[in-house]
């Protein structure tokens, strides 16, 4: 999969702009679900995005104790603060400032990602990536990716790209993921310059600023999307990626996570951390979990 930019750029444009949800989650925690349920076809193959971030001790305290999964993929994108990770399986692992955790649930995982501190910030991301038909019962799986592990480029304009899955600039990710094939960067764009990444014409794509704001599209017909916004990218078959400006006079760079993914175009059956193709396997994995063998 070619994602290097071409020399002749052409720009996705914004096709909607999403403003997320508080809720909670786990015990508690604090947190705005910014890809719902009713845009899980539209972004197809990704189910979920949350993005959490309090100062405050007593919005994630609680953490998220054991759970179960089946069927799909959890990303959690660590930016700031500790989290320890048990699970079924029995892997353990700490998500640090700057480290990733890429979980397949497959046929079924049982863990908690639980903080370790009582004060101070917690933030970051958890991204859920469904899994074809054909991989959902899978043998679980994890990976903990340390922040030196996550490969990283600075563009020649001072763009700051950390290539969490896919490749970008020619740089390979820390994750490749068949079938999906999806594309996870985590970019910190200074006042007054732009970048351009590569997409393939089939994925469907979003991008989500998390700080300051962003101009996304052709330099004559931009959409400005403000921080804490997340822009549903138009799937455009002549577009060769998005590109995405800083606008000049910003007190401090630009940081959006960019995110694409080739869609499975298969039934999505779900109820709550279960994520099948039918009603049917829904009741399944109910069932499994309530007899102790989900994970089994």
């Amino acid at each position: 999969m070619n994602t290097t930019a071409p020399v002749s750029f052409r720009s996705r444009g914004v096709e909607r702009i999403v403003l997320g949800q508080p809720t909670s989650d786990g015990d508690g925690v604090k947190l705005t679900r910014v890809l719902t349920q009713p845009l899980q076809r539209r972004l197809d193959p990704f189910l979920m995005l949350d993005a959490f971030g309090s100062d405050a001790a007593a919005d994630y305290i609680g953490g998220f104790p054991d759970h179960p999964h089946r069927g799909f993929e959890t990303v959690t994108i660590m930016l700031e603060g500790r989290m320890r990770h048990r699970d079924s399986v029995g892997n353990v692992g700490l998500l640090e400032p700057g480290s990733v955790q890429w979980m397949t649930a497959g046929r079924g995982i049982i863990h908690s990602e639980m903080p370790e501190q009582e004060a101070g910030r917690m933030a970051g991301f958890q991204l859920w990536v469904n899994l074809a038909a054909k991989d959902k019962m899978q043998p679980p799986a994890y990976r903990d990716i340390a922040p030196a592990g996550v490969p990283a480029l600075t563009t020649a304009e001072g763009v700051s790209v950390r290539v969490i899955a896919g490749a970008s600039q020619g740089v390979a990710g820390a994750v490749e993921r068949p079938t999906t094939e999806p594309i996870v960067l985590d970019l910190a764009i200074p006042a007054g310059q732009s970048f351009e990444a590569a997409i393939p014409a089939g994925h469907n794509a979003f991008a989500y600023v998390y700080g300051g704001e962003v101009d996304i599209g052709e330099t004559a017909a931009t959409t400005r999307v403000e921080v804490e916004r997340m822009a549903v990218l138009a799937n455009d078959a002549g577009a060769s990626g998005v590109r995405l400006a800083a606008p000049a006079g910003a007190t401090g760079p630009a940081r959006v996570l960019l995110v694409a993914g080739r869609p499975l175009g298969e039934p999505i059956a779900q109820h709550g951390p279960f994520v099948m193709n039918t009603t049917a396997e829904l009741h399944r994995a109910v069932s499994d979990f309530q007899r102790g063998v989900l994970a089994t």
